[in-house]
């Protein structure tokens, strides 16, 4: 009975696990597309189907202490870069494995595009893109341990 009980619960939880490594939601290295360096940690967490993500922690060489978003123009204009919200409003599209309709904030420019973020290699990585109009960048963020 036990045992019966125990490959039960064995077998749930390697669901869960399935089902989180093809999820946008957990900790994420944002690696930069055009120097190839780890930037920053991103934390995409989910609240009633919208995924929102925000900088844990800022991994750049440049990266200067209490840093603020002095580009942005939003609510998140003068707000520190640690902490600072630039995921905001993601759905899962309907029968596919991808995460559209929000927005991301560049930081660096106080744009926010487009976005469209699309799990890759079992989960291990994600393809995120951001865009505008036609125009638009894709980065690869690796899962953070």
């Amino acid at each position: 009975m036990y045992t019966r009980y125990f490959a039960g619960l064995v077998f749930l939880s390697s669901i869960g696990a399935a089902w989180a490594q093809t999820t946008p939601v957990g900790l994420w290295r944002n690696i930069d597309d055009k120097t190839g360096e780890a930037k920053a940690e991103i934390r995409i967490t989910e609240t009633g189907g919208v995924l929102n993500g925000r900088i844990e922690k800022r991994l750049a060489k440049d990266a200067k202490a209490g840093a603020v978003c002095d580009e942005c123009r939003d609510d998140r204009k003068g707000q520190p870069m640690d902490g600072l919200e630039i995921i905001r409003g993601a759905k899962k599209a309907e029968g596919k494995d991808v995460w559209e309709g929000g927005k991301i904030l560049d930081p660096e420019n106080g744009r926010d595009y487009t976005l469209r973020m699309t799990p890759i290699e079992g989960g291990r990585k994600l393809e995120v893109r951001g865009s505008f109009g036609p125009f638009g960048r894709t980065q690869t963020w690796v899962r953070a341990q």
